[in-house]
Formats: C-alpha cells, sequence, structure tokens
C-alpha cells in the first residue's frame, strides 16, 4: 500500500455472529474488540465494535464496521476516535488484502484537524496474529 500508515487495528472476533438470511439478501453481524497502534495514537477497539456485512440479491456484499478506540494520542491525552470502514465487493471476488473508505471522528484537539479530513484509505489482511486493519493517508 502505498501512503503513510497512521494505524494498525489488531481484531478478535471472540463472541458468536448473528445471521438473517431472506429472500433479499443476507445479513451477518460480527461483535468484536481488539487492539490498535501507531504513530497518532495507541490503545485498545471496545468491545462494542461490530462489522455489519449485507448480501444483497445482485452479490455485492457492503461491509460496514463501526467501533471505539480508546487509549492515548500522539501527546499522551487520553482520547476516543469512533471509526465507521465501509467496503464493497463483488459476492466471489473478495481477496486479501481488501480495500476499504473509513471516516473517523475524535475527541482529541491534537488528532481532530487530521482525522476529520476523510483523507484516508483501508486495508484489511490476514497476517499470522490474526486480521489487521491498517489506515494510510493517501497522498497525492
Amino acid at each position: 500500500m502505498e501512503g503513510k500508515k497512521i494505524l494498525d487495528v489488531k481484531i478478535e472476533m471472540d463472541r458468536p455472529s448473528c445471521q438473517l438470511k431472506g429472500e433479499l439478501g443476507e445479513v451477518t453481524m460480527i461483535p468484536f474488540g481488539g487492539t490498535v497502534q501507531g504513530e497518532i495514537f495507541q490503545g485498545i477497539v471496545e468491545p462494542c465494535g461490530v462489522d455489519t456485512q449485507v448480501l444483497n440479491q445482485a452479490g455485492v456484499r457492503h461491509m460496514s464496521a463501526r467501533y471505539m478506540l480508546t487509549g492515548k494520542d500522539s501527546e499522551g491525552k487520553e482520547a476516543h476516535i469512533y471509526v465507521e470502514n465501509n467496503g464493497w465487493f463483488e459476492e466471489g471476488r473478495f481477496s486479501m488484502p481488501f480495500r476499504t473508505v473509513p471516516t473517523f471522528y475524535t475527541d482529541s484537539q491534537v488528532l481532530a484537524d487530521y482525522l476529520h479530513r476523510n483523507q484516508f484509505i483501508g486495508e484489511g489482511n490476514a497476517e499470522e496474529d490474526g486480521l489487521h486493519i491498517c489506515f494510510y493517508e493517501i497522498t497525492h
């Protein structure tokens, strides 16, 4: 991936998911927690995160993961980052790594101007220790 890596989120899925199958498609909700490392922030993924995957009749899967990070910003101050991370895939064409579009909200004064610009891309990859979602600043 080109660009500067800003965060590496290690996903921990230790609770059962739930699923609905109907005539319009399928919905799967996957709860998760985890940890996060990076130059700008270090902490945890609160255990209330959920990845909601909707497969429609056309065979397009929309993934929307929403979760809260709690930890310390680059100045060592307590902070939170809310992440909404979206990706779309044609059924049967999912590959690793996969790309996503994140949106961030934060209460950190030092990170707000940076994270609220929406100039980032996500990349998910299966690594030896589990699923990692890395966020990169888009460079022009």
